[in-house]
């Protein structure tokens, strides 16, 4: 993701002052307007606070920290900072949430369909299920009689997350709504890293003049 996003960030005017990596790191922090974090969930904690600490506003778009999010936005408010975390950068999929958020409402007075989640991702993604597929998990649970998602759940009061890891495959994610009369089926699959780029570089330029917490639904300006 950093490759790309430097790529991408270069053609479109930017300038990269700070590269960092768990190995090397090259240029000046604080030099940076803005920062956009795509790390490891060990790594992310510390990555966003060493940014907030320096007064630089943060994009983060890693996933499988979230139970460190409330000592992260205390932070945020504490040095009056700038942050806005996503599970997924891409317009397509914030798009999706959206579209998610509006199925689930209809659907959930259809109680005869059962709805599940599917997500699929390369080998060498560490985290599952998706932090996607949670939100749009939390997406469906608003609307819902269950209680909680859960991976490969098997009660009838959980969601269901189904994970699959494959070669080669940039973020596939599938809401099932099933009965025994038909199925209704939400597709998003992403055909390259560049969705994901643009949109932490949109969410970047978003917060570079901004204080506060943003969501990528502001961004857009998708309506709540």
């Amino acid at each position: 993701m950093g490759k790309t996003i430097e790529k991408l960030a270069l053609e479109q005017g930017h300038s990269v002052v700070f590269k960092s990596t768990s190995n090397s790191s090259e240029g000046k922090f604080e030099d940076a307007e803005v920062a956009i974090e795509f790390s490891s969930p060990e790594a992310a904690f510390h990555n966003i606070s060493k940014a907030l600490t320096s007064g630089i506003p943060i994009i983060s778009g890693t996933t499988g920290w979230l139970e460190k999010y409330d000592e992260i936005v205390k932070l945020c408010e504490a040095r009056n900072g700038s942050l806005i975390y996503a599970s997924n950068f891409s317009v397509g999929v914030n798009l999706f949430f959206s579209i998610n958020d509006y199925a689930s409402k209809l659907m959930s007075k259809w109680r005869d369909y059962d709805v599940s989640v599917e997500e699929i991702h390369h080998t060498e993604k560490k985290d599952a299920p998706s932090g996607t597929a949670i939100t749009i998990a939390e997406g469906i649970l608003k609307y819902s009689e269950k209680k909680n998602w859960n991976l490969d759940a098997e009660s009838n009061d959980e969601l269901k997350i189904t994970a699959k890891r494959q070669s080669n495959v940039k973020g596939t994610h599938i809401v099932k709504y099933e009965s025994s009369i038909d199925s209704i089926s939400l597709h998003h699959e992403a055909h390259s890293r560049d969705g994901f780029a643009n949109g932490a570089i949109l969410a970047a330029e978003f917060l570079k003049d901004r204080k506060g917490i943003f969501t990528m639904k502001q961004v857009l300006g998708i309506d709540e």
